[in-house]
């Protein structure tokens, strides 16, 4: 059964750390230059974690994370105001599966703004619109050697497994009608089978 198609949300701000406010919007294809400015301003390790890999920022990568079908699946940026620029400070995105009940999620944090809760609140925001547009799901592949990633998906509800394709690899997940998970933000005890 295909999904009804549903809009964009819209963008939403919240109060950050240094008196910043935090901007929360839908990527659009005019974004580039945020798109490449948040790729340049990130460690090549957070690229690696990011991308599974090394990643180079081609005409043909940025084509495909910025034109989103978002009757389908959803891609956000959020950015701070700063001297009256617009700042990228992070990305997340979900693309559904073959069964459009399930979606695999990808986010970004600039490295300068790690560690102020912008992870939680993209991973937390993204969480409620895939609820509200039926996925029942979410699912993600995590390098092994990731640990602000694994802390903060365990923190969010997630479980935390082995991968199929290897050691150096997590599969995460987390099932968005879990009502334990979704009341106290983690996964019920037990339920953890990363070994």
């Amino acid at each position: 059964m295909t999904p009804p198609r549903i809009p964009p949300p819209g963008a939403d701000s919240w109060p950050l750390l240094h008196a910043h406010s935090l901007t929360v919007r839908p990527l659009r294809p005019e974004d580039v230059d945020l798109l490449v400015r948040l790729g340049l301003g990130m460690t090549p390790e957070s690229r690696h974690n990011r991308f599974l890999g090394a990643v180079r920022f081609t005409p043909q990568l940025l084509e495909r994370l910025l034109h989103v079908d978002f009757g389908r699946d959803l891609a956000l940026v959020a950015t701070v105001a700063l001297e009256g620029r617009e700042v990228p400070v992070g990305v997340v995105r979900y693309v559904r599966l073959a069964d459009d009940a399930t979606a695999e999620f990808a986010m970004t944090v600039a490295d300068a703004w790690q560690g102020c809760g912008i992870g939680r609140l993209l991973l937390e925001r993204l969480i409620g619109l895939a609820r509200e547009r039926a996925i029942r799901a979410l699912v993600g592949d995590v390098l092994a050697t990731n640990e602000p990633m694994l802390r903060l998906a365990r923190a969010a509800g997630f479980a935390v497994h082995p991968h199929a394709e290897g050691a150096t690899l997590k599969r995460i997940e987390r099932d968005l009608e879990d009502e334990f998970a979704a009341f106290v933000g983690r996964t019920a005890p037990g339920t953890d089978s990363e070994a």
